[in-house]
C-alpha cells in the first residue's frame, strides 16, 4: 500500500538544482526514507533520470557499512560520476557518516550533482545546517502521517478514523497494521529499543531510568505547562530522585534532539514579546506517547490538542501558546490581574492564527469561557475555536469561527474557511 505524501514531494521538487543540500529531518520510522527511496526516486525515473545517474546509499544498512568511512564514500560517488549529465546523490542516515560534514562539503563542488540526505537528530535543524554546511543546506521536516495523509489507508469512516489515530498515532508502519496486538508491540518497541536506545548510547547516559522517568512525567503532562523546577520537584517528591536540574535541561533537549518532543513556548500577545518558563511540551505523534504509558492515559481533550499542534506545524506554521492578561477590580477595590491562555499562536510569514482546542462548548457558560481569550484580543487577524462535535462552520458576533476538528484536519485551507 503506497501512502501519497504529495506535500513532502513537492518540497523536493521545488528545490532540485538548488546547489544546496537537501536535508530531510524526521524522527526515526517518519518516512524518511520512504520518502527519498521510493517516492522521490519514482519521480526522477518517471521525469527521464536514468537509474544510473541515482547513486542511492543507505548508511544503516550492515552491507553499506564500509560506506561510513568519509573517504571510501566519496571515492565510491565520484566514481560513479562518469559524464556531464546531473546526477542525484540519496543518502539516508547520514549522521552515521564519519565527518559527514566535510564529505558532503566535497559533494557539493561537484558541478553536476543534486545531493539529498536524510538524518534523524537535530544536528539537521535549520539552524545546525546552516553552521555545519556554511550556509548550504535546506532543509525539509518530514512529520508521521496526518489526519488526511492517514485517511488514505484507513477503511472506514471518519469517526472510527479519528478513534485508531487518537490512540495509534501515525507512523507510517503502525497504520498498515490489521491488529491492535500489532499495533500496540510496535510502538512499545518502537520506543523502547529505537528511540530511547538511540539517545542513551549517543550521549552515553547513565542514568537511563531518570531518562525513562523524564518521558514518563512529559507524557503525563502534554498540554500542561511545565518547567524544570517543576519536574526537579516532582522526582524529588515522587520519585524520590536528587536528579539536577541541569540533568534534566540536557535529557529535555535530547528528547527535542530526537523530535520526540517539541517544546511550545508562552507569547503574550498584547506585549509582543516571549515569557520563557514555564512552556508546553508536545510529542510528535500521539501513538509513541499513548505507547509510553501503556495506553493508560488516553485523555482526548488533551490528545486533540496535541494533534492540532502537529497539524499546524505539519502546515509549516510556527506555534507558541498565548497569553492574555485581563485586568478587573477585586471586591476590596484593588486592581487585579488574570492571565488568559490561548492554546496556539500559528505564524507563517504575515499570517498568524489564534486557536483554541474546545473538544466541546455543550452550554453558554463553556462557549464564553472559551471564548475569553480570544475577545481580548484586538488585532484583525482570524480567531478559531476547534471542537470535536461535528457543526457547521460558522462565526459569531464576535468575529470567532468555530469549526469541527474533521473541517479543520480533512479541508484544504481550512483556516480560511
Amino acid at each position: 500500500m503506497e501512502i501519497k505524501r504529495d506535500k513532502y514531494l513537492n518540497d523536493l521538487i521545488n528545490r532540485m538544482h538548488n546547489n544546496l543540500i537537501k536535508v530531510v529531518t524526521g524522527i526515526r520510522r517518519s518516512g524518511k526514507s520512504y520518502l527519498i527511496f521510493k517516492i522521490f526516486r519514482d519521480y526522477l525515473i518517471e521525469t527521464g533520470v536514468k537509474e544510473s545517474h541515482i547513486i542511492s546509499i543507505e548508511l544503516d544498512r550492515r552491507e553499506n557499512r564500509e560506506y561510513r568511512d568519509p573517504d571510501k564514500m566519496l571515492d565510491y560517488i565520484k566514481t560513479a560520476v562518469t559524464d556531464r549529465e546531473m546526477y542525484y546523490i540519496l543518502l539516508d542516515e547520514v549522521q552515521l557518516l564519519d565527518e559527514f560534514e566535510e564529505v558532503l562539503n566535497s559533494l557539493l563542488h561537484l558541478e553536476n550533482a543534486d545531493i539529498y540526505v536524510t538524518g534523524s537528530n537535530s544536528r539537521f535543524l535549520s539552524k545546525d545546517v546552516i553552521t555545519e554546511f556554511r550556509g548550504r543546506g535546506d532543509e525539509i521536516h518530514i512529520f508521521p502521517l496526518t489526519f488526511k495523509e492517514f485517511m488514505q489507508t484507513f477503511d472506514g469512516d471518519v469517526y472510527h478514523a479519528w478513534a485508531d489515530y487518537i490512540l495509534y498515532g501515525g507512523l507510517p508502519l503502525t497504520v498498515t497494521m490489521r491488529t491492535e496486538e500489532q499495533k500496540v508491540a510496535y510502538l512499545t518497541g518502537l520506543f523502547e529499543e529505537t528511540y530511547l536506545k538511540d539517545i542513551i548510547e549517543r550521549h552515553n547516559i547513565t542514568k537511563t531510568q531518570e531518562l525513562e522517568d523524564l518521558v514518563n512525567i512529559l507524557a503525563s503532562a502534554i498540554g500542561s505547562l511545565t518547567n524544570v523546577p517543576k519536574i526537579e520537584d516532582t522526582f524529588k517528591s515522587v520519585i524520590k530522585s536528587d536528579i539536577s536540574s541541569n540533568t534534566l535541561r540536557q535529557y529535555i533537549e535530547y528528547l527535542e534532539d530526537a523530535f520526540i518532543i517539541h517544546k511550545a513556548d508562552r507569547y503574550d500577545v498584547k506585549g509582543r514579546r516571549y515569557i520563557g518558563s514555564p512552556v508546553k511540551y508536545y510529542f510528535e505523534d500521539v501513538g509513541i506517547r499513548n505507547a509510553r504509558l501503556g495506553f493508560r492515559q488516553v485523555e482526548e481533550t488533551h490528545l486533540m490538542e496535541n494533534i492540532i499542534c502537529n497539524e499546524l506545524r505539519s502546515r509549516g506554521y510556527s506555534v507558541d501558546v498565548g497569553i492574555v492578561e485581563e485586568r478587573g477590580m477585586s471586591p476590596d477595590g484593588k486592581t487585579k490581574r488574570k492571565k488568559l491562555e490561548v492554546d496556539f499562536v500559528a505564524n507563517l510569514g504575515s499570517r498568524r492564527y489564534y486557536i483554541q482546542s474546545a473538544f466541546a462548548m455543550p452550554t453558554e457558560e463553556k462557549r464564553m469561557q472559551e471564548r475569553a481569550s480570544l475577545m481580548k484580543i484586538h488585532d484583525s487577524f482570524k480567531k478559531i475555536i476547534i471542537v470535536k462535535d461535528v457543526v457547521n462552520v460558522t462565526r459569531d458576533e464576535y468575529g470567532i469561527t468555530t469549526m469541527s476538528i474533521f473541517d479543520f484536519l480533512l479541508k484544504e485551507n481550512s483556516l480560511e474557511l
